[in-house]
């Protein structure tokens, strides 16, 4: 998964001399979490609708008309903005993005291309791509596994087991169980065409323990009698 394929295209981008009120207002009036500051073709900073709400707020708090002034008059883009901020480039794997955004705390990366600004990734992008991956726009069937040691075949012999239950796999997802390298995973399973109980009956009967399912997106108890 390339970072080009995911991103938000041509994001608005703003000046570091715009007033922050014009720039709360973008906020305001989108969804996106941030906002690169470009001048002269060159990224220069990056603006969070965090920044834009605290500053809100303490002017809020302060009920002074001269922070309210300063608020709306005077203070700029360049002031709240984080200068030289952490990028990504375009042609990156998600993967890496993923990483590279526990490893520094960051929420946002502008993406870059060739030193040109290209696109945003935000959590709303990592969101979509969690729900693309979890089937969250489909009504599909589910189990996870408890976690296992995984090795060459494990996940064939799982899928193996669904569908003798007369499942139909739609994916498997492999969740790693603590700090690396450990070898334990938690196994999702997403399949169409028969009913949990009897997935998680067959399952359970080859030795592989069902810690959570769900039904065309209901909840089910794993724990319950099937």
């Amino acid at each position: 998964m390339i970072v080009r394929n995911w991103m938000k295209p041509t994001p608005v981008t703003v000046p570091g001399d715009m007033l922050i009120a014009e720039a709360s207002r973008i906020f305001a009036e989108s969804s996106v979490q941030g906002l690169p500051v470009v001048e002269d073709g060159r990224l220069r900073g990056l603006l969070t609708r965090s920044a834009c709400l605290r500053a809100a707020h303490f002017v809020a708090r302060t009920q002074s008309p001269t922070e309210f002034a300063f608020f709306s008059n005077r203070l700029r883009v360049r002031d709240l903005m984080v200068r030289k901020p952490a990028t990504v480039d375009a042609d990156e794997t998600m993967e890496a993005c993923l990483q590279k955004g526990q490893e520094l705390q960051v929420g946002q990366f502008p993406v870059v291309d060739r030193g040109a600004v290209v696109g945003l990734i935000s959590s709303n992008e990592v969101f979509a791509l969690a729900a693309h991956f979890l089937g969250a726009f489909e009504r599909r069937s589910g189990v996870t596994l408890a976690p296992m040691a995984h090795a060459a075949g494990t996940m064939g012999r799982i899928a193996d087991i669904v569908e003798s239950a007369g499942a139909e796999v739609i994916a498997m997802y492999p969740i790693g169980v603590g700090r690396p390298p450990s070898p334990l995973k938690k196994l999702i399973v997403r399949f169409h065409g028969a009913p949990v109980a009897e997935v998680v009956a067959a399952l359970d009967a080859a030795g592989y323990a069902v810690i959570e399912s769900v039904e065309n997106a209901h909840a089910v108890d794993a724990t319950a009698p099937v």
